[in-house]
């Protein structure tokens, strides 16, 4: 492994990390603060000997929105962040990543405790200033001191995101591939071939120099850019074979067919006495922390892959894998949805939920329900909302499912959408499902409307005689 070579997402973060600042002005903006304030730093992280912390990344995001305006920045946001997490998961990987990063985490959270104490100083100093010359001056130490500390927290976030991906990765089998270099044409330069780049750091400690890349860049407070993901590298191995031509079996399991577990006999005697009757009250608890697993890998995976179709420009194929998702066991979503905001792809779940919204009315129901349970209750009632627009016997099938399970929020708020979306002569039309049951829901859900909506549906129910 030939010295000063570095590791392919390495490189190519580096290389992309100089494409961007090349854009930029050096002697202004952030991008500017940042070379007054720690040229050395700047250097190792051009030179890909360090990493910049995300939140530096974003700052010069915003440079480039000033620049060249939002668009160009929104464009490239989820790519800065595919190859950030990248570059961050090669580091982390080396002998000594997870010591640098507690080292790291250390130091990071002395500068979080140090900044509150000197914000309460100023903030008090602040108060009793007497003059406008010394309050301004306060004022703006004060702003520098509230960034660092609100930098601060962001760092102690992504590294505690990282150990916990390093401890995902850990448990693998394989190493996982690396995440695509951005095709050419875009609006920061092409990156190149990446196959010049490949091997590791000759010293293994610099990058992870916490006395540096983690505490000394610093600013004012600035806007954050579009969310982007923080990308989870995709799993290798015969468990995971087909991601990589893009295929997937519906719910993120590969099995191999035909093959199960051998049985294995109990221990026997005396002295086990009572293990069976323990064992078979821990089967159900074991069979549950063996499904949220298992649906936590797969919506890792599903990450993955749809971070790579963005980072490609391939938006009709990621579209068609959120279609894919929404289709997949309602007891998988929520899983599904806390990995995608944890990404940053809060954008991707309201997509998904749209095109739940048109999946057969039971699962619609059950969906909701599963979204309720794991404290996502409002993402459960958007979803429902989203479906008044359905013809009505379908809103009929799905409010009779939520209301036999009892949801009554659920009801509640896909009733009181359906009589304020849709005219009295739907809500008479749904009612015809199920008089006895669906004519109370509307009725009440009409008066919560207001006096003329009340009066219009018991009007277009009487008319359809399904109401007294």
């Amino acid at each position: 492994m030939a010295v000063g070579q570095l590791p392919v997402d390495i490189g190519v973060f580096a290389r992309y990390l100089r494409d961007l600042t090349a854009l930029l002005d050096t002697g202004g903006g952030w991008c500017g603060v940042f070379w007054q304030r720690d040229p050395e730093g700047m250097r190792a992280c051009l030179d890909g000997t360090e990493l910049p912390p995300w939140d530096v990344l974003e700052a010069l995001l915003q440079d480039l929105a000033d620049g060249h305006g939002s668009q160009a920045a929104q464009h490239e946001v989820v790519r800065a962040r595919a190859l950030h997490t990248a570059a961050a998961a090669e580091y982390d990987r080396r002998p000594h990543g997870r010591a640098a990063l507690a080292d790291r985490l250390g130091v990071m959270r002395r500068e979080q405790t140090y900044a509150a104490g000197r914000e309460q100083e100023l903030t008090e100093r602040l108060r009793g200033a007497v003059d406008g010359v010394g309050a301004e001056r306060v004022g703006l130490e004060l702003a520098w001191v509230r960034d660092g500390r609100e930098r601060a927290a962001a760092r102690c976030a992504e590294i505690i995101d990282r150990l916990a991906a390093l401890d995902s990765w850990e448990g693998r089998e394989a190493v996982p591939g690396p995440v695509r270099p951005p095709p050419p044409g875009t609006w920061v330069r092409a990156q190149g071939a990446a196959a010049d780049v490949v091997g590791e750091p000759s010293d293994p400690h610099s990058p992870g120099n916490p006395s540096r890349s983690s505490g000394s860049f610093g600013a004012t407070p600035i806007p954050t850019p579009t969310t982007a993901p923080a990308v989870r590298r995709r799993p290798r191995g015969a468990r995971y074979a087909g991601l990589d031509d893009d295929s997937d079996d519906g719910d993120g399991v590969f099995t191999v067919p035909g093959l199960s577990a051998p049985a294995v006999a109990g221990p026997r005697g005396a002295r086990y006495a009572g293990v069976a009757e323990e064992a078979a009250a821990e089967a159900p608890h074991a069979a549950d922390r063996a499904r949220e697993a298992e649906g936590e890998r797969a919506a890792s995976g599903t990450v993955t892959a749809l971070v790579r179709l963005r980072v490609e420009g391939r938006s009709g194929e990621a579209h068609a894998l959120l279609c894919e998702a929404a289709a997949r066991p309602v007891d998988r979503l929520p899983a599904l949805a806390a990995a995608l905001h944890r990404a940053g792809l809060a954008a991707d779940w309201g997509t998904l939920l749209w095109e739940a919204a048109s999946l057969p009315p039971h699962r619609v129901a059950a969906l909701a329900g599963a979204l309720g349970a794991a404290g996502l209750a409002e993402d459960g009632l958007q979803l429902l909302r989203q479906c008044v627009g359905r013809p009505a016997p379908e809103v009929a099938a799905t409010l009779l499912a939520l209301d036999v399970a009892g949801q009554r929020r659920e009801v509640r708020s896909l009733a009181d959408a359906f009589v304020r979306v849709r005219n009295p002569e739907d809500s008479a039309h749904l009612a015809q499902s199920d008089p006895r049951r669906l004519v109370p829901l509307l009725l009440e859900a009409a008066r919560d409307a207001g006096p003329g909506r009340c009066r219009d549906v018991a009007h277009a129910l009487r008319v359809a005689g399904v109401a007294p």
